[in-house]
């Protein structure tokens, strides 16, 4: 991001008298850099004589009251600040728009490493890279078992019904989306319907937990420092996240990091395959997985559906664009989530 693009984004001045106003441990003039990362919210660091943190705000334009809510990731980090969930430290929540635009926050710069690439996972040696898997697990079981209402975070969403409505949201945002015609999609959402569990745990759920949205001491490369992204998380079932993280562990995040750079983990040997991570959790939350080929289909339906929406914001934005390769990411997605369901343990997933 260029110097005024950062001045536009977080004007100095207006964000250092709210500081002075709101923040008690303030001193001096702020300094303000761009942060790269931060998913669908834009990453800032402020400086000052005394402090160093990260603030976050919605992009610029128009944004979506779930993915870019500063209320809930802020309520979020600060209802686990006294857990066993390590989270950046809130400073101060801003909803009032005049100040810099948009809603923002201020939390404590947590300094880490993130594994999102391969220079940075390739030092790590098979025991380091093993244990950085467990503690990614671990936390997440961790999160889980956290009391929510104790938290203060009773009121974060909806449970009753949670993965109905998972379900049904993704098979109407394909009818929205889709740009053709794939039997493979029309033909999981039929399994899906007829397999979602009868009753479920509630938990706090990340919504897009992954190494990428982790932070990892510099010291010791198995210990994790701080949860990043909570733009969606919710209260619903747990064994969602754990969907989600072991697909993209395994063939769904192969097929979508194709003609990228690989995956930081797939170029480590010390990294274990997704099935251990599927039983460390069990181990580590004490829970019962039997139906998580449930909860893996769903995801990669819904990494193939997300995608599909990528791929109509091309067509519509730069029609000239060849859009053959995303259109085969979407097609091989689609044929992974009915190969998972044809060979499910869960008889409602197989055949028709």
């Amino acid at each position: 991001m260029k110097p005024e693009q950062v001045a536009e984004a977080v004007p100095t001045i207006a964000l250092q008298t709210w500081i002075t106003a709101n923040v008690a441990s303030a001193q001096g003039p702020v300094t303000v850099s761009h942060l790269s990362g931060g998913s669908s919210n834009l990453t800032f660091r402020i400086r000052d004589d005394a402090n160093d943190w990260v603030l976050r705000r919605p992009p610029a334009g128009a944004f979506l009251a779930t993915a870019n809510d500063m209320g809930r990731e802020y309520r979020v980090q600060t209802g686990l600040r006294d857990t066993d969930v390590p989270v950046p430290q809130t400073i101060a929540m801003c909803e009032d728009e005049s100040v810099i635009g948009v809603p923002f926050y201020l939390m404590d710069f947590v300094d880490g490493i993130v594994y999102s690439d391969t220079d940075q996972v390739a030092q790590l040696n098979h025991a380091q890279a093993l244990g950085a898997t467990d503690q990614l697990i671990d936390v997440l079981a961790r999160l889980h078992a956290v009391d929510f209402e104790a938290a203060g975070l009773g009121q974060l969403g909806k449970p009753a019904g949670f993965l109905e409505r998972q379900v049904n949201r993704w098979c109407t945002q394909w009818e929205k989306s889709k740009q053709r015609e794939l039997p493979d999609i029309d033909e999981v959402a039929k399994r899906l319907k007829r397999s979602i569990p009868a009753n479920t745990d509630v938990s706090i759920v990340h919504g897009d937990y992954s190494f990428n949205n982790t932070m990892w001491s510099r010291s010791d490369p198995t210990r994790m420092v701080a949860v990043l992204d909570w733009e969606m998380s919710t209260l619903g079932d747990p064994l969602t996240d754990l969907g989600m993280v072991s697909v993209y562990w395994g063939d769904a995040g192969e097929i979508m990091w194709r003609n990228r750079s690989p995956q930081p983990h797939r170029l480590n040997p010390g990294f274990p395959a997704g099935d251990h991570l599927l039983a460390r959790y069990e181990a580590s939350s004490g829970r019962s997985i039997s139906n998580i080929d449930v909860y893996r289909v769903l995801a990669v339906f819904k990494l193939s559906i997300i995608t599909e929406g990528a791929l109509a914001r091309i067509k519509a934005t730069r029609p000239d664009e060849d859009t053959t390769r995303t259109e085969n990411t979407i097609a091989e997605l689609a044929a992974l989530a009915l190969t998972l369901a044809s060979n499910s343990s869960v008889t409602t997933l197989r055949g028709s």
